[in-house]
């Protein structure tokens, strides 16, 4: 468990003598959170284009070495301004943020302020545009729980109810960034406060559909748009991913069973990885953090560069697993190159320190597993669950992060068909109740321990605090 245990009766207190200020911290948190997965999903997608855009325009130049010249030097550059920003101006804001925000709800004393946010947000920007191939949600998740955390310290409340604000703030960014108000209620509870006492369900469920409706709200008026800042007309359902014909057999039952015990094997090995890699990039760099970040941006644009230009650019990635999806077919050959260079570069990207978060990662890394599956099976018996791609991205993210319910709801954000929740649940668990019994600790609870032993990005840490 972490931190100390919730006085629900604190909170009930609070709720009725300043019930007022009470809701207006929820509602803030919930436009904050908005506001930033907003401003920062806007301007990774600006960077990328303009990244991507400066590759055609220099091609005619300098022909088939442009991606070779351009993809190091511009990831490179990336990766030093925001290893500069985050060490000169908020170094909590280094890493993808979950490991800093579960610091923070064990006791430990963790600058958590709007400076934090706006530095998450910049960096992320920087470092996740320029090619570091890392999602949102992480920095969505810290930037939430920073700009509650201002928040609840103006309203001058009690240690208790900063906690859980604080938590919820950081499932806010979660669903904020996933259009999943579901997910990031229930990745609060599951992996933030463990935590399910009625006040405390009530109080984070209603910041976490704050978020979501703030976002809703800020689409509408034309602030969400990926294409710019045109206004939409009409408030509409998002979707990543469209299933237009769905069938489920008993035999699937069997199918994503083992999908779920594969992946869990894939999530674990995946884990040790990143810890490897991070490990060594401490032995390596030392205390050089802008260092550490400049040189595994200029190794991630070495290794993006004879690739097709789809493998820098995750959004890119995305839509040629949609395209599989939608058309049927499935490039094994294609999807198992996506699984390798998604799988080596995100641990990299992970231990130079970047702002920037694993879990849209996981969500490719998973699909990618779900239609190689596919295809095996398609080819072998003649017959694959239609499911395996959403089972797949939900599985790996509850092998790696250990939160099977969140990772259901989190995936079942990109789709938003309620018959994908049965197949998505009984891969996710399988895939959870192996990967507990090979190691019972998530791959941020490592890197938390990891930190805790050898931090190179902030000073020592002061000795824990009651939160009661």
């Amino acid at each position: 468990m972490f931190g100390t245990p919730l006085k629900a009766s604190a909170v009930r207190n609070l709720l009725q003598q300043r019930s007022l200020a009470v809701a207006a911290t929820v509602l803030l948190t919930g436009l904050g959170a908005a506001w930033t997965a907003v401003l920062l999903k806007n301007g990774m997608t600006r960077v990328v284009s303009w990244r991507l855009g400066l590759v055609e325009q220099l091609e005619p130049v300098l022909g088939r070495a442009t991606p070779w010249l351009v993809l190091p030097i511009v990831t490179g550059l990336g990766g030093l301004l925001a290893g500069l920003l985050v060490k000169h101006l908020a170094p909590a804001a280094h890493g993808s943020g979950i490991t800093q925000v579960m610091k923070f709800l064990q006791g430990q004393r963790v600058p958590m302020s709007i400076r934090v946010a706006v530095v998450k947000l910049l960096g992320g920007i920087l470092a996740i545009g320029s090619g570091f191939p890392l999602g949102p949600e992480g920095p969505a998740v810290q930037m939430g729980a920073s700009v509650a955390c201002q928040m609840a310290t103006n309203l001058r409340a009690p240690r208790s109810f900063l906690r859980l604000i604080v938590a919820a703030g950081g499932g806010a960014g979660i669903a904020a960034v996933f259009n999943a108000p579901l997910g990031g209620f229930i990745y609060a509870i599951e992996e933030l406060l463990h935590n399910a006492r009625p006040v405390v369900l009530m109080l984070v469920l209603f910041t976490t559909f704050m978020a979501d409706t703030w976002g809703d709200v800020l689409n509408w008026i034309g602030f969400g748009q990926d294409e710019g800042f045109t206004a939409a007309v009409s408030l509409e359902v998002s979707k990543t991913f469209d299933l237009a014909d769905f069938t489920f057999r008993p035999v699937d039952v069997l199918y994503l069973v083992l999908l779920g015990l594969v992946i869990a094997g894939l999530s674990e090995l995946y884990n040790r990885y990143v810890m490897v890699m991070q490990g060594l990039c401490g032995r390596v760099f030392g205390p050089r953090p802008v260092l550490r970040m400049a040189l595994c941006g200029l190794l991630l644009g070495l290794i993006f560069a004879p690739l097709p230009a789809e493998f820098a650019d995750g959004a890119a990635l995305k839509k040629l697993v949609a395209l599989d999806l939608r058309d049927g077919t499935t490039d094994l050959g294609a999807n198992l190159a996506i699984f390798v260079a998604m799988f080596f570069t995100t641990g990299l990207a992970a231990a130079s320190g970047a702002p920037g978060g694993l879990f849209a990662p996981m969500l490719i890394l998973g699909g990618a597993v779900g239609l190689v599956g596919s295809a095996l099976l398609q080819t072998t018996t003649g017959y694959a669950p239609s499911s395996f791609v959403f089972a797949g991205m939900a599985s790996f993210v509850a092998g790696t992060c250990q939160v099977p319910i969140a990772a259901t709801f989190i995936t079942f954000a990109l789709t938003k068909q309620i018959v994908l929740l049965k197949p998505m649940l009984v891969a996710s668990l399988s895939c959870y109740l192996l990967a507990r019994a090979i190691n019972r600790r998530s791959i941020y609870e490592r890197q938390l321990e990891l930190e805790n032993r050898h931090s190179v990005w902030a000073p020592p840490l002061i000795a824990p605090v009651s939160l009661r």
